[in-house]
């Protein structure tokens, strides 16, 4: 099945998520993109790289849905299988208002964890192959 996994392309602690998620997908079921490009906007979710606190969105193609914040987390888990998956089903026992205070929380202190991106690091090939503006 395959996955979309939105983030704010200005965000350094994003960027470098999106670099372990890379790593971690042995599968390939994720591909990648910025929350300020075109697909994104053509999806209707600019919206979700306000700079006081992002959301990274999770779109599953097969059927369209999207998964936000704590439940993006959750569903990420479960693709990337393992010890991610055993992860995100203890994460997945709180209630959602929780899951999605803590996303929050490391969303709104995200530029403070690793800066922001005033210049986009070039990714290595097999990364560059699954990004879609």
């Amino acid at each position: 099945m395959a996955w979309v996994l939105f983030f704010d392309g200005d965000c350094g602690f994003c960027s470098k998520s999106v670099r372990k998620v890379y790593a971690l997908d042995r599968k390939g079921d994720v591909d990648f993109a910025p929350l300020q490009g075109e697909l994104a906007k053509d999806m209707g979710l600019t919206e979700f790289a306000d700079k006081a606190g992002g959301t990274m969105v999770m779109l599953r193609e097969s059927d369209g849905v999207k998964f936000f914040k704590g439940d993006a987390w959750v569903e990420l888990g479960k693709i990337l299988g393992g010890f991610w998956v055993l992860l995100a089903g203890m994460f997945g026992v709180f209630p959602k208002g929780f899951r999605d205070w803590i996303y929050d929380l490391v969303a709104e202190h995200r530029y403070l964890i690793a800066g922001k991106n005033n210049v986009c690091g070039m990714p290595e090939e097999g990364l560059r192959a699954r990004m879609r503006r």
